[in-house]
């Protein structure tokens, strides 16, 4: 087979697919909003089972499910018989997927969920299937052709039922509100994760939060740097407002600058006026680069108030390993 061949099928392959989630988008109508409007009011899990190709895409999503807030498991179809109906309650929701609706194994699984009275969608692409009878949403995904020649393996049908499966993710996540803050939660160890770490989440605070007031002597200062580890203290008013901040570099700059009498100074005199700051919601990665802009290894974070709510330091950026 030629070169030209191989790409030829291989774009055929891609049209066909192409084609019939588009078609498909066009036919989609109410059933899907109350697909999704089932799936939000669940109180338990949603349970997604299937059998052979339709099993692999309904174990996707089943874990796209997850990971966008919506706790989800998949069974197998298999399985179910021999003990894994155990694991479905009366307050799930069931997602069955089957081309044509008709596979004997999902079939008991779905006779076993109409038993204990739970909500079922079916995801076929057999609107007449004894499936789509006992469900009580259907979701059609009928495809026009298999982008295999002979239409006996599922590509177009599996294509189009996962991408179902992604709409309903997304517009699900959508409807509850998940966002970045969710997703982080949700992806603590992901690299999209750690880029939607918050600054909240990283920073010093508290007791762990370097502070002086500004008449303390040079010796407090430096007492207060070396308990607290980060190199650089707060410099605050009476009032707790924040007016500057001393680092290393500006304790070695004045001893250079002073000699003996730099430890006559107040802390006032060695401080740095208008220090950087960034907020608590903000994210981590905005101070990463706000402190690769500026060249310094940390930020105050402050509220809209203007008060100190704590320090964000390089090295704790370093440990998320986000770069």
């Amino acid at each position: 087979m030629k070169k030209d061949d191989i790409i030829e099928i291989g774009r055929t392959v891609l049209t066909i697919e192409g084609q019939a989630v588009q078609s498909l988008a066009a036919r989609l109508d109410d059933s899907f909003e109350a697909a999704v409007n089932l799936l939000a009011s669940c109180e338990s899990r949603v349970i997604v089972t299937g059998l052979g190709k339709s099993g692999l895409v309904g174990r996707k999503i089943a874990a796209t499910l997850a990971s966008c807030g919506t706790p989800a498991l998949f069974i197998h179809a298999a399985d179910a018989g021999h003990g894994d109906l155990g694991m479905i309650s009366e307050k799930d929701v069931l997602i069955a997927i089957s081309y044509s609706g008709e596979t004997k194994e999902l079939l008991e699984i779905v006779d076993f969920a109409e038993r204990i009275g739970i909500k079922m969608i079916a995801l076929t692409g057999n609107a007449r299937s004894r499936l789509a009878r006992y469900s009580h949403i259907v979701l059609e995904a009928k495809v026009e052709k298999e982008a295999e020649p002979t239409g006996l393996i599922p590509t177009a049908s599996s294509t189009v039922a996962m991408a179902v499966g992604d709409a309903l993710a997304v517009a699900l996540m959508r409807k509850k509100g998940f966002g970045e803050k969710e997703f982080a939660f949700y992806h603590p160890r992901g690299v999209l994760g750690k880029k939607l770490l918050k600054v909240s989440s990283l920073m010093h605070s508290g007791r762990h939060m370097p502070s002086i007031q500004e008449d303390a002597d040079i010796s407090f200062v430096l007492q207060e740097m070396t308990e607290k580890k980060l190199g650089m203290t707060c410099v605050v008013n009476q009032k707790k407002e924040l007016l500057g901040v001393i680092t290393d570099g500006d304790l070695r700059r004045m001893l250079q600058k002073h000699g003996d009498r730099f430890f006559t100074k107040k802390a006032r005199e060695c401080m740095t006026p208008n220090p950087l700051t960034i907020k608590s919601d903000d994210l981590a990665t905005k101070a990463l680069k706000k402190m690769e802009d500026n060249r310094v290894t940390s930020l105050i974070v402050q509220n809209e108030k203007g008060g100190i709510e704590g320090i964000i330091h390089l090295h704790d950026l370093w440990r998320t390993e986000m770069f």
